[in-house]
């Protein structure tokens, strides 16, 4: 049973409609779904005075934190959307309760993303060594040109340019101009956009070619090691890689590969969402009812909302999935870049399988929180403001410095990104076969506030200072 995951009050329709603004409180689905509008051309008077309005009528009515709202901030003195919100939730920002959570973005690009997985650009996904500013690719989308190239987990780009004749070395752009620089060597996500790019292959193969950026389909679980059966000593364990809760066919995915664990009798998971930055609750409530065998109609999740809103608040509970099962124990490797509906669906899982539960790897994001959507349809805004905080089955979801402060256990590993997603000898895999084997388990994961969320181990992933919608919900996306 779903109660009021959807719901909005008409208010701030109202108000909009009294200032010319086109639009109000939107059906875009909360993130961490339904479809969403599809939105009105953008035209010449749409001012960004408009926009700014927009975004301040919905803090001051909507904003999780009312008290960490700097209302202080002159709207005009901003000359975009972006930077009259973080002004205005600058508060909440430094108390680690909205590490970049409320945003702008583009109404048709997010709706595109949710609805297709519709992206433009090689699809790779990068992060840099913060010790040697040397830039590697944490994965590949299959359908993408930066794969066909021969580009895939563990390679290094060494070399980028607009033609091999300007080919500017990771390391020079590094000294020059930091990470930014290297963001600004790869181009606009743009279809079309092509550079040259020296790569290096694990096993030391480099390669120099042209790559192009072309519109493809973000794919939420890879065909190639997305869901695995791992055979630990004669013990079947499925295995998930779930990318991403953004695009709305994830669930329908899961439906499948929860329907290949229970074929297999798998009750042991191990739950690879090591770089999942969330996206859509609607897809998270789905993954927790796949889990939810024998548990239809227990309370899943809480939604809270802020005391003026309290006939907002909701309850999620665990609904009927034919391919359901009841798992016994769970692995989750995560890192700095797992938050939100990742996070969501692990905290609540702890009250159904206690210690039976892991976090492997490194600490969270710690991102208890989600946003509604409201649009300025006139004006192509989406505005992705944190509206509610979810709660467990206990009660319990103040988890702002990750993950690693309320799990039964925890266990340190390496993200060994020399090895294939689904290697049982990959370092966070392997240790997530000894944690459900029973066999010893690695230290413990520290974390604390502060930590910044998009750290993976010992690299940050690159993303740009101004992120598209497709990579405010997969972070490092090119």
């Amino acid at each position: 049973m779903k109660i009021g995951r959807t719901t909005l009050s008409a208010t701030l329709a109202l108000a909009l409609v009294a200032c010319g603004g086109g639009g109000g409180g939107s059906n875009a689905p909360p993130t961490q779904g339904g479809p969403t509008p599809t939105p009105t051309p953008t035209t010449a008077a749409c001012a960004i005075s408009e926009q700014i309005d927009f975004a301040d009528r919905v803090l001051d009515e909507w904003y999780l934190f009312p008290n960490l709202l700097d209302n202080s901030a002159n709207a005009a003195s901003f000359s975009d959307v972006q930077s009259f919100l973080d002004a205005r939730v600058a508060p909440a920002r430094a108390q680690s309760f909205d590490k970049g959570f409320t945003f702008a973005t583009s109404i048709q690009a997010e709706n595109d993303l949710i609805n297709s997985g519709a992206s433009a650009g090689f699809g790779i996904r990068l992060a840099y060594d913060t010790v040697n500013n040397r830039v590697f690719l944490l994965e590949a989308f299959e359908n993408a040109n930066g794969f066909a190239a021969g580009m895939d987990r563990g390679t290094e780009l060494l070399a980028i340019g607009t033609s091999s004749a300007n080919l500017q070395t990771i390391s020079s752009l590094m000294a020059s101009g930091g990470p930014q620089a290297v963001v600004n060597a790869l181009g606009p996500s743009n279809a079309g956009v092509s550079r040259v790019i020296r790569f290096a292959q694990l096993g030391g193969n480099v390669i120099e070619t042209t790559v192009t950026k072309t519109d493809f389909a973000l794919d939420p679980i890879s065909d190639r090691y997305g869901t695995l059966i791992l055979d630990d000593g004669g013990k079947k364990v499925g295995y998930l890689n779930l990318r991403t809760f953004i695009v709305s066919d994830a669930a329908d995915q899961l439906r499948a590969a929860f329907g290949e664990f229970g074929r297999e009798g798998v009750t042991e998971l191990i739950l690879d969402l090591r770089y999942n930055g969330g996206g859509l609750v609607s897809v998270a409530d789905t993954m927790g009812d796949l889990m939810g065998q024998g548990r239809v109609g227990q309370l899943w999740s809480e939604t809270v909302l802020r005391a003026s809103k309290s006939s907002e608040n909701s309850s999620e509970l665990f609904e009927n999935e034919v391919n359901a099962i009841q798992p016994t124990k769970i692995a989750v490797i995560g890192t700095r870049s797992t938050a939100s509906a990742s996070e969501l669906v692990t905290n609540s899982m702890i009250p159904y399988v206690g210690n039976g539960m892991a976090l492997i790897g490194s600490n969270t994001s710690g991102k208890p929180v989600g946003q509604f959507g409201f649009d300025l349809a006139a004006c192509d805004l989406r505005v992705r403001a944190v509206t509610f905080q979810t709660l467990n089955a206990d009660g319990n979801g103040e988890y702002f410095t990750g993950l690693a402060s309320v799990m039964p256990n925890t266990c340190r590993a390496d993200d060994d990104i020399t090895k294939a997603f689904g290697d049982p000898t990959e370092d966070s895999i392997r240790v997530a076969l000894d944690f459900l084997g029973g066999r010893t388990c690695a230290a413990p994961i520290s974390g604390g506030a502060g930590q910044t969320a998009q750290s993976v181990g010992g690299r940050e992933v690159l993303q740009p200072t101004r992120p598209n919608a497709a990579q405010y919900e997969i972070p490092g996306l090119y």
